[in-house]
């Protein structure tokens, strides 16, 4: 089954509506330019309350490395999503299982996704100057290229609209939504957000088939 993220959470409500439409996993973006951000005292509360078997992502840019550490350690993150210039040699030292974030800018991606030892590598649209969630389209052609050798997250421009046809294309481990399901940068729009897990789901189940 393709799983699913539903980042950009800054609300405990959105992060249970979305549980209880069946994510598997949450992303909280410890950015400070980004519209997203979260601190970590409002990050900690909001995973605190939630149930124990939901994947907890913190999604990281340029950060000092002991930073990353005392966010996770204090957080409870079981994830790095590290989604600035991070060296390969900072994601192996990750103090949790790392993805590393990857835009995808032509077929140079695919010289980049052996340098780094993640568990998995999340492809997102390149925008100069921007860091994700900027809802432009990810190169699909590309990402199913690279889901043939690696686990691949597939970020970019998703929206309930569009998740199927791109799970049937690219055939990613998973799939990451940010501001395809929001009603104002942050805050989720849960007609959308169920909207977009319920056809993740049915596209995954086509797709196995």
């Amino acid at each position: 089954m393709v799983k699913i993220k539903i980042c950009g959470i800054t609300e405990l409500g959105d992060a249970q509506h979305a549980i209880d439409c069946g994510a598997d996993a949450l992303g909280f973006v410890f950015y400070d330019r980004s519209p997203r951000a979260i601190t970590r005292q409002r990050a900690q509360a909001i995973i605190a309350a939630l149930p124990p078997f939901v994947t907890v992502v913190g999604l990281f840019v340029n950060e000092d490395p002991g930073t990353v550490r005392e966010i996770a350690d204090e957080c409870g993150l079981d994830v790095i999503q590290y989604h600035g210039d991070e060296s390969p040699e900072a994601v192996r030292l990750a103090p949790r299982r790392a993805i590393r974030a990857l835009r995808v800018k032509e077929n140079d991606t695919l010289d980049e996704i052996d340098r780094y030892p993640a568990s998995g590598l999340l492809l997102d649209a390149w925008v100069t100057g921007a860091f994700g969630g900027t809802g432009v389209l990810c190169n699909w052609a590309i990402a199913a290229a690279i889901a043939k050798t690696r686990p691949v997250i597939l970020a970019g421009g998703l929206t309930p609209e569009n998740v199927a046809t791109a799970i049937q294309t690219v055939r990613p481990y998973g799939v990451d939504v940010s501001s395809g399901v929001e009603a104002t940068p942050g805050r989720k729009d849960r007609k959308k957000v169920a909207a977009f897990i319920k056809a993740a789901q049915i596209a995954a189940h086509v797709a196995k088939d």
